[in-house]
């Protein structure tokens, strides 16, 4: 199976982000040293347009056999369409079928290596379409509200009064771990009927977009 980091050289929430110096090393190459202690990834190619993304991700041990093209480059541009790009790229670069894949973004380096197995065992044990990686939500989703411009609550849910206890765990995706079919990945699909969440502790579960997830992220793995 191929592992796929998109890291786009373009990052308005925290420039530079993905190759920003975290605990030592670029945030990059924490996904790929993950990536590649997998038992089941044979090639972990990083998706970048940026030539210093590519050039550090190198270094670490990653494969880069193109660049992204400009148009798969922009704020605009969706992670389906580089996905859809780059797993039809490598199928004719290698001369074979490329019939699932797994993405590993490397905003997530909590992650460790024993999820993206966990997953991948998830997704053949299950003939899914894909399995994603969820974390419990900290607060029930009940709880949340839209605020208009005026500060007004503006309801999504009901809003019939529940005690905390009583109400069921939710869980929200935490862009660690993906493991797509490709099949489905061209319909422009996420999700189908065969897909499920492979859960993470919320330790792990660390997204990184701004400076105050940097910060975060650098006071966990400085205790570890």
């Amino acid at each position: 199976m191929i592992a796929i980091i998109p890291a786009r050289g373009g990052s308005k929430g925290l420039p530079g982000k993905n190759i920003k110096m975290l605990c030592g090393k670029p945030m990059i190459a924490y996904a790929i040293d993950a990536a590649k202690k997998s038992k089941y990834i044979d090639h972990v190619v990083v998706s970048t347009d940026d030539q210093q993304i590519a050039d550090i991700a190198l270094q670490y041990g990653a494969e880069i056999p193109f660049l992204r093209p400009d148009f798969l480059a922009f704020d605009t541009a969706q992670a389906v369409d580089n996905y859809i790009y780059t797993i039809d790229r490598l199928s004719k670069r290698w001369s074979i079928p490329i019939e699932e894949f797994v993405v590993l973004q490397p905003t997530s380096p909590l992650r460790i290596t024993e999820d993206i197995d966990g997953a991948i065992e998830m997704f053949f044990e299950k003939k899914a379409d894909s399995v994603i990686s969820y974390t419990p939500e900290a607060h029930p989703v009940r709880w949340h509200k839209y605020i208009n411009e005026n500060n007004e609550f503006v309801d999504i849910f009901d809003t019939t009064i529940t005690n905390r206890q009583d109400l069921k765990t939710s869980y929200y995706p935490n862009g660690a771990v993906y493991v797509f079919r490709s099949s489905m990945i061209k319909e422009r699909k996420y999700y189908t009927e065969k897909s499920y969440g492979y859960i993470m502790p919320r330790n792990r579960s660390v997204d990184i977009d701004y400076q105050e997830d940097f910060d975060y992220v650098e006071f966990l793995m400085s205790r570890r």
